[in-house]
């Protein structure tokens, strides 16, 4: 058996490689583990008030602990989702930084400006779900549950509640920044979207159905938003196409004129 040297030095290079990104991924962890901890502490410091504030939907109901333990559990769940929350912007540079060098300079400038809007847009479909939906649900399943039943309201159910439907949201809010990027990369056309324009309409009904309740105001509320920034993606899109593409006619342009000019050059 012999010793190739030249394909020992490429499984060398390769194993280096390999080594460095887990090195540049593990240290992109830390940094966000450490943003995240900072976050959650403060939460925790301020947790009472973050508490009273996420309650006013309730109007002055109290509550309900099942036993001692779970002001703790209750308390870590608001601070951890009030620390994601916050740390997201950070988080979502580190992951910009940790793809970096695989993106091109293009796509660099593009993910990178786009990190603000995406941390915007989740803060505001987490805000709608709040101020909006959330109410409305509250309301609706209080009001269906007191001809049968005396209501008890756990605080671990009430958050559960809560966070189970502020975190989508949240991410169906990042539809347009999601959209703006692939667009801009090449990967989503607005011809795409266009044509699977009913899919994404039925799938946006079933989840509205499935979240809201079997009622038409709440429904509307929940699908209507949906609709509306699948439109919004449609529109950004078509700009998003128009602006690559003008961009790339001009580099092409760019690139024939190098050899004609360099031509010229050397006739003269």
């Amino acid at each position: 058996m012999k010793f190739n040297l030249s394909q020992w030095k490429r499984n060398v290079h390769n194993d280096q490689t390999v080594i460095e990104h887990l090195g540049e991924l593990r240290k992109h962890l830390i940094y966000s583990l450490i943003g995240i901890a900072v976050c959650f502490i403060a939460a925790l410091v301020l947790v009472t008030h973050i508490y009273r504030w996420l309650t006013l939907p309730l109007r002055g109901v109290k509550l309900v602990l099942l036993g001692p333990g779970d002001v703790i559990h209750v308390y870590f769940m608001v601070a951890g989702v009030v620390a994601l929350t916050v740390a997201l912007p950070f988080l979502l540079l580190q992951l910009w930084l940790f793809i970096k060098p695989a993106l091109s300079p293009h796509e660099r400038k593009t993910a990178l400006g786009l990190l603000p809007f995406a941390s915007i847009m989740f803060l505001v479909g987490t805000s709608f779900a709040y101020f909006v939906i959330f109410p409305i649900l509250l309301k609706f399943l209080i009001q269906l549950a007191s001809g049968n039943f005396q209501m008890l309201i756990t605080a671990d159910n009430y958050f559960s509640f809560m966070v189970n439907l502020l975190l989508p949201f949240g991410l169906i809010f990042e539809m347009p920044v999601v959209v703006m990027f692939l667009t801009q990369i090449g990967i989503l056309t607005p011809q795409k979207l266009r044509q699977t324009r009913k899919y994404a309409y039925m799938g946006m009904i079933v989840l509205a159905s499935i979240i809201s309740p079997p009622e038409i105001v709440s429904h509307l509320s929940v699908d209507v938003p949906m609709m509306i920034l699948y439109e919004i993606s449609v529109v950004i899109s078509r700009t998003s196409y128009r602006r690559r593409e003008k961009r790339r006619a001009q580099e092409a342009l760019r690139f024939n004129d190098t050899p004609s000019s360099t031509t010229r050059g050397s006739r003269m």
